[in-house]
């Protein structure tokens, strides 16, 4: 019962805010999953692949010539692609969110603008629906685009400070 009253309310936001919102959704649903794929990389990927790195260098029996600088220099690098892989991606669809929610209000106002030219401007009721349009798209990827934000910038200093420990614990004095 309460289910179906928050899916009729879904519905109702969605039919309220137009097709953009469809969009909004999608790029939110993308932005979810490579944050998700993230947070599961860091939870459980990382680890793994630190250890093999530290065993890997720790097995080597010289650290402190020039090709060994090298190759720890390599280890690290490739453990930050690792780390820093879809942070970007995010980035940007964190950035593309509130652009598509303008898009629906460039939409809504075209609604509106097409109500006022062939009725006039004293109909507030037909021109509802395309403010309507206009401000809920606008709100939505805004909303999105701040659920983001924070996650986004929580990844990056989390791979930022994952790559400096990685790197302080490639010790190269022994």
């Amino acid at each position: 019962m309460l289910l179906n009253q928050a899916f009729g309310a879904i519905a109702q936001f969605m039919e309220r805010g137009g097709d953009v919102l469809y969009m909004i959704l999608a790029v939110t649903f993308i932005m979810w999953v490579l944050i998700i794929e993230r947070m599961w990389y860091f939870t459980l990927e990382f680890k793994k692949q630190k250890q093999r790195v530290v065993d890997a260098w720790e097995q080597r029996h010289e650290r402190k010539s020039w090709y060994a600088h090298k190759i720890r220099t390599a280890m690290i690098s490739e453990i930050n692609n690792n780390l820093t892989s879809g942070v970007s991606m995010i980035k940007t669809l964190v950035a593309v969110c509130p652009l598509v929610g303008l898009l629906g209000t460039v939409t809504g106002m075209i609604e509106v603008f097409d109500v006022m030219a062939s009725q006039g401007s004293s109909n507030a009721r037909a021109m509802a629906a395309g403010v309507s349009k206009a401000t809920i798209p606008t709100m939505a990827g805004m909303v999105a685009a701040l659920s983001g934000v924070f996650l986004s910038t929580y990844i990056e200093r989390r791979a930022a400070r994952e790559s400096e420990r990685l790197e302080d614990s490639l010790t190269m004095d022994h």
